[in-house]
């Protein structure tokens, strides 16, 4: 299935821009893709924050103009639109809410901790140690304290997948994408690999990152 009349704007280098990748993947959509090179800046130039003030990516531009921003808008707006996809946001009330949950948790609890720890690390990011237009200086306590926060995740989400085969139960959804995301995110930007004790994660990974979504 193919969005010609639609832009997304990406980068490869973006975790944020992964999540809205996989689940196109998932979904079997073939959106026009826009590369924004973080590291050349571009996200600042002015042309793109003519399309996102917020210099973010990813951003999903729609046949009239309109500007979407946000993992989740960008999200809403396929699962919606696209309807005769496989559904990954949920489909019952019940669904749709553990679905929201999970995920949440997955970007409040992990997603966002090893977001702050490189960012609060990563000497190329000083000024920058929060995504967007305003400027920041790092703050080296925060590091630890996201490392922290990382091992918290991991046991929590281990415990998780010990009764569940899925991050929000029986399916495949969102919540396996932010998670998954977050587990590569911590191995490759943050030397933040998966505990060797955590053995349901660890079986859930395997599962989930051979999914050929996933190289998207």
């Amino acid at each position: 299935m193919t969005a010609n009349d639609l832009k997304l704007y990406h980068s490869a280098a973006s975790p944020n821009s992964r999540r809205v990748r996989i689940f196109l993947a998932e979904k079997g959509l073939t959106v026009p893709l826009v590369s924004i090179d973080l590291s050349k800046r571009e996200q600042d130039s002015q042309a793109y924050r003519a399309i996102n003030p917020r210099s973010l990516v990813p951003t999903l531009v729609l046949e009239d103009g309109t500007a979407i921003g946000e993992v989740l808008a960008i999200w809403r707006y396929f699962e919606d639109h696209y309807s005769s996809a496989p559904p990954l946001l949920g489909v019952t009330p019940k669904e749709k809410a553990l679905v929201t949950m999970w995920e949440r948790r997955a970007e409040l609890e992990g997603f966002a901790a090893v977001m702050e720890g490189v960012r609060n690390a990563a000497p190329s990011l000083k000024g920058r140690a929060i995504a967007g237009p305003h400027g920041h200086e790092p703050l080296p306590v925060l590091v630890e304290l996201s490392r922290q926060r990382i091992r918290d995740f991991f046991g929590d989400f281990d415990f998780r997948l010990a009764e569940a085969p899925f991050v929000a139960g029986e399916k495949f959804s969102v919540a396996d994408i932010t998670t998954l995301v977050t587990v590569d995110f911590a191995a490759r930007s943050f030397d933040m690999p998966l505990p060797r004790n955590a053995l349901a994660l660890k079986r859930w990974y395997d599962n989930v990152s051979a999914r050929p979504s996933t190289a998207a």
